[in-house]
């Protein structure tokens, strides 16, 4: 992305900075855990070629070691995305935990320091639907979110972290927030905040951003089709959050929210698309942008009519179906930005 598509100048309303116009007429394409259709998720060699694919934001999931360093991961469990199992010096760190309701035994980023985390190698999540992408195992360590930062100011474009957790995190004694905010000062500032956008399931941590006078965020608030924020649940609810009225109440601390595809194009009980709904209209409404996740390559992942290939063969769930047509239609439907394995596939679309 060149300089320009990046943030116009912001004014602050509710503590995040109102944009007051659209950053371009184009929706923005965000490099969804880097490109990571094609290289292990969060590592900067998938930052990277997201970058080069022409993706206006990188996408870096935040979650903290034991020594109060945010680095990407999509989850603190990190048994399905490092070589960490392989490691017999910390065999005794497995263990079982309950994080949002939902108990998983594995190992937990929260329980190793930085240097130790350094010690493990990436690899792929998915390696029955991207084998390709396993040719790259062993190849990078675990990124910190101050080096995903500074590559995204050195090459120019955005970058959109997600606070993972921090009611858990908090409840084991980190607090990502405070953190969050030091590496950004240390990494920019107010420039650095000014090409991010900050995004988070809960609502504290955004609400928490938004007082502040020191540095204007551009929050948004993420939601999926079903259940709530763990830090408000089981009080409210994400459709809760968007009738009209919970819309003004996102408005007052977020500039948009980043929603799940099924609220924007769900599909019937076969897998096919259906009508649009509502949500996008509403939202804009409320003046809120819409970003919507996750935009995947991969037959399984698609809905039905637009699946591709032999349905016989026994790879027919990962070969490549018509994610452009899939693409196309929510660009039609508005939206302003979407979150993409495939961020190459995401700009050709959108062109």
């Amino acid at each position: 992305m060149r300089r320009r598509d990046l943030l116009i100048a912001a004014t602050v309303l509710g503590g995040c900075a109102n944009m007051g116009e659209q950053e371009s007429e184009r929706p923005v394409v965000i490099g969804h855990r880097g490109a990571s259709g094609e290289r292990p998720e969060h590592t900067l060699a998938s930052y990277r070629l997201a970058i080069q694919q022409g993706a206006d934001y990188i996408e870096p999931d935040l979650v903290m070691t034991k020594d109060h360093v945010l680095v990407c991961r999509h989850e603190n469990e990190i048994g399905g995305t490092t070589d960490v199992g392989a490691h017999r010096e910390f065999a005794d760190r497995r263990k079982q935990k309950t994080v949002d309701g939902v108990t998983a035994t594995g190992w937990w980023v929260e329980d190793f320091t930085l240097a130790e985390l350094k010690t493990l190698r990436a690899k792929e999540r998915l390696p029955q639907l991207r084998p390709g992408n396993a040719a790259y195992d062993g190849q990078e360590t675990v990124p910190t979110f101050a080096e995903a930062l500074a590559l995204s100011r050195e090459a120019g474009v955005g970058i959109y972290p997600e606070l993972k957790h921090p009611t858990f995190l908090r409840g084991e004694g980190l607090d990502p927030v405070p953190a969050f905010i030091d590496a950004v000062r240390a990494g920019g500032g107010q420039a650095a905040a000014d090409a991010m956008f900050v995004q988070c399931f809960e609502v504290g941590a955004l609400r928490t951003l938004a007082q502040m006078s020191s540095i204007r965020w551009r929050c948004i608030q993420l939601m999926s089709a079903d259940g709530g924020p763990f830090d408000l649940a089981p009080g409210v609810s994400y459709r809760d959050m968007i009738t009209g009225r919970g819309l003004d109440a996102v408005r007052e601390y977020a500039e948009g929210i980043g929603v799940e595809k099924a609220m924007i194009i769900p599909r019937d009980s076969e897998g096919r698309s259906q009508t649009p709904t509502g949500l996008v209209r509403d939202a804009h409404i409320a003046r809120l942008k819409v970003h919507a996740w996750t935009f995947r390559a991969e037959n399984y992942f698609l809905p039905v009519e637009l699946r591709r290939g032999d349905v016989s063969a026994p790879d027919y769930m990962r070969q490549h179906g018509d994610l452009d047509a899939e693409l196309r239609a929510f660009y039609a439907a508005g939206v302003d930005g979407v979150f993409s394995d495939f961020p190459g596939m995401a700009v050709a679309a959108r062109t």
